[in-house]
């Protein structure tokens, strides 16, 4: 049987599996595994190991990789949500247990590595990401904090494998992003509210309503920026310049107020990005001593 919809052979077939690989979504967790490690090696305290790191970071894609193809897979064959999927049925479980077997093979290596709390500190990531959907989804926390905390984890896993240990820096960095990313989530989720009270699925929208699902992610995003602020005035390890990644969020977060769900949430994805960036670029090269 083939594993793509739309044709056959193997340049249809890895088409198909190709398009499970979406890179708006990949970013920030692979960017956060990264951001953890280069945090880890501030004051001099360790070196930057990069084969550890690419060790982290393919175990982030395989375990996205992981929660794409099954969400894609239980929204077309088991939701009717989709009205086309590349991938045929027989095409996701091959892609699932492919994606899943190079996660265990990372984490292994992980374990080899650093440890088997290097291992623990990697395995929600694809936990979180097999289990999304149709369990964790229906579920208004879970729905909306999963891919948050999956980015956090790999923030501290991106972290310990360098230093093999935690600080209160990363520790607070990593609820930080949680704190946030949850908000932004919210927005997004907004944009199927219709849709999703007819399939019971308990989105924040669905619960409390579009407007305060709206107030909500505002919210949770000002209440982040504002604790990096603070960590920057006052944590070591957070240069005072690191103030300008929360200023350079809330400028594209005032841009996005008036914007219906769609476009609101492509502009704070984006923004996220700038915030991430900004935060790597301070805490890297610190250019205000």
């Amino acid at each position: 049987m083939p594993l793509a919809t739309d044709g056959r052979g193997p340049v249809a077939a890895l088409g198909a599996l190709a398009s499970q690989v979406h890179p708006v979504f990949m970013l920030p967790p692979l960017a956060a595994s990264v951001f953890g490690g280069l945090l880890a090696t501030q004051g001099g305290s360790a070196t930057f190991d990069p084969g550890v790191a690419a060790v982290h970071v393919a175990s982030a894609f395989f375990a996205l990789y992981t929660a794409h193809v099954k969400d894609g897979y239980v929204d077309f064959y088991g939701r009717d949500e989709d009205d086309h999927h590349p991938l045929t049925a027989r095409g996701c479980r091959v892609a699932l247990a492919g994606a899943s077997a190079a996660f265990f093979a990372c984490l292994a290596a992980v374990w080899a590595l650093v440890g088997p709390v290097g291992a623990l500190l990697t395995l929600p990531g694809w936990l979180i990401g097999f289990n999304h959907a149709p369990r964790l989804d229906m579920h208004p926390v879970s729905a909306t904090a999963g891919y948050p905390t999956g980015i956090a984890f790999a923030l501290l896993g991106g972290h310990y494998v360098q230093v093999r240990g935690l600080s209160a820096t990363v520790l607070a960095l990593a609820g930080v992003f949680l704190v946030v990313l949850s908000g932004i989530k919210v927005i997004d989720d907004t944009q199927d509210y219709d849709y999703d009270r007819t399939i019971g699925k308990r989105t924040a929208a669905v619960v409390v309503g579009p407007r305060a699902a709206y107030r909500a992610a505002y919210a949770l995003m000002a209440t982040g920026m504002v604790a990096v602020v603070g960590m920057a005035v006052g944590v070591d390890g957070v240069p005072p310049s690191a103030v300008a990644a929360p200023l350079a969020f809330a400028a594209v977060a005032a841009l996005s107020r008036r914007a219906g769900p769609e476009l609101a949430t492509m502009l704070l994805i984006r923004g996220s990005y700038l915030f991430l960036a900004v935060l790597v670029g301070t805490v890297w090269f610190r250019p205000l001593g």
